[in-house]
């Protein structure tokens, strides 16, 4: 019996071991394409170049001109550890894989803030691997040249806020026919939880799921201590 519980232990441990090695080699394989890719997009367009370009849009909104209550909210809600990580959050990106393994899935990202710019700005949307990794690549680049105010108002400059406003000055144009300075906390927030599924949370087609949406948010910045649950409740019943 013994001799059978042995063999049968060894014959797991290589089995282990057997899918660590092959799991090692496809992950080296896809990080060597996903390299080429940064590679090939940075040589077209250089990231210095690319900032220029983005900063010399009309209404390019600066850090300093977007209300605090706004940034918290961004950062609560899509990239906890901003201020702290390299362009990669090494913690999302393994909670992120375990949930898309326990799950059969591909749907969690795990990305940065840095990582989503680079995403949009260099990369397609497509769910591979080896785009994981150049999108990775680039953000590294990106976290090395410039600041991380520099990279929050290049992300907010350029993401989509559903019908049809590219930029929070669009959004706030559009939604609240306002500078974004002059946002409310209610509308700062609100703006904040609808690019993750913009044309699903836009205020103009479904109002109640953007209300859901910015209790998500509040609920995620009072758990990241950005506010308290009272100003939660405050800021949630002023529309």
């Amino acid at each position: 019996m013994k001799k059978r519980t042995g063999t049968f232990l060894k014959i797991a441990v290589i089995a282990v071991l057997a899918v660590m090695f092959l799991l090692a080699v496809a992950g080296a394989y896809f990080a060597i394409k996903g390299y080429k890719m940064y590679q090939n997009a940075l040589e077209e367009t250089p990231i210095a170049q690319k900032v220029e370009s983005l900063r010399s849009m009309e209404y390019f909104i600066q850090f300093e001109e977007l209300p605090e209550i706004y940034v918290d909210a961004v950062i609560s809600v899509e990239d906890k550890r901003f201020w702290t990580h390299n362009g990669v959050d090494i913690l999302a990106i393994f909670r992120a894989v375990w949930k898309d393994i326990t799950t059969f899935s591909f749907a969690e990202g795990g990305s940065t803030i840095t990582q989503q710019l680079m995403k949009n700005e260099y990369f397609t949307q497509e769910k591979k691997l080896e785009r994981k990794f150049a999108e990775i690549f680039a953000a590294l680049e990106l976290e090395r040249e410039y600041s991380k105010e520099d990279i929050f108002e290049l992300y907010v400059n350029t993401i989509y806020f559903g019908s049809g406003y590219y930029g929070i000055y669009d959004a706030a144009q559009g939604y609240f026919d306002k500078e974004p300075s002059e946002l409310t906390e209610y509308e700062a927030v609100m703006l904040a939880g609808l690019p993750n599924a913009p044309s699903a949370y836009s205020p103009d087609n479904n109002p109640e799921l953007a209300l859901q949406r910015m209790g998500q948010v509040l609920d995620s910045m009072v758990a990241c201590g950005a506010i308290s649950e009272e100003d939660a409740d405050r800021i949630f019943n002023q529309g």
